[in-house]
């Protein structure tokens, strides 16, 4: 009898470990839904679908960035990936927003954008930013584009690109 109530527990664990490990893998889905729709044009206009502020709190809230950003330079707020996540098939490893919350001088341009370690090739963010008139920049040197805005972090050696969807990319 012992066994049978064990076999049950068991049973009932296993089962509720795979709905959790379903539930979340559908998250990370959304979550990678939600900052696609960021960075994606409105049929029509140079409009973003999502809002990008909505989009890095679904990631605060799952634990993939810190509530705040890990650095602000000019006016753009850079969160780094504290847990794997991925964007269209590459390794997400930066998100970044870039909005006014003070003059500070010329020339904010609202938007987002991500910087990825590319897994094969990356034809899918080539196409996806055509399409959404971002501007795609392979080959980036990631670890000098943080140390930049005076972010020390190591990456392991790889291609990285960087995907920019913000206003100005739109109106070229």
């Amino acid at each position: 009898m012992r066994k049978y109530f064990n076999a049950c527990k068991l049973f009932t664990l296993i089962l509720f470990l795979s709905f959790s490990t379903l539930a979340s893998a559908s998250d990370v889905q959304d979550l990678e839904k939600t900052l696609a729709n960021s960075l994606s044009l409105k049929k029509g206009s140079t409009e973003r679908l999502g809002n990008s502020g909505k989009a890095i709190q679904s990631y605060m809230k799952e634990g993939f960035v810190n509530r705040k950003p890990n650095q602000r330079a000019d006016y753009t707020d850079y969160y780094l990936l504290k847990k794997p996540a991925m964007f269209m098939g590459h390794e997400l490893i930066v998100i970044e927003e870039e909005y006014m919350s003070k003059y500070i001088g010329c020339c904010v341009s609202p938007g987002m954008g991500v910087a990825v370690k590319i897994s094969g090739n990356s034809k899918n963010l080539e196409n996806f930013a055509i399409k959404n008139k971002c501007t795609l920049t392979n080959d980036v040197d990631i670890q000098a584009e943080l140390k930049s805005v005076s972010i020390k972090a190591n990456f392991p050696h790889g291609q990285y690109a960087s995907l920019s969807c913000r206003e100005r990319d739109a109106s070229r």
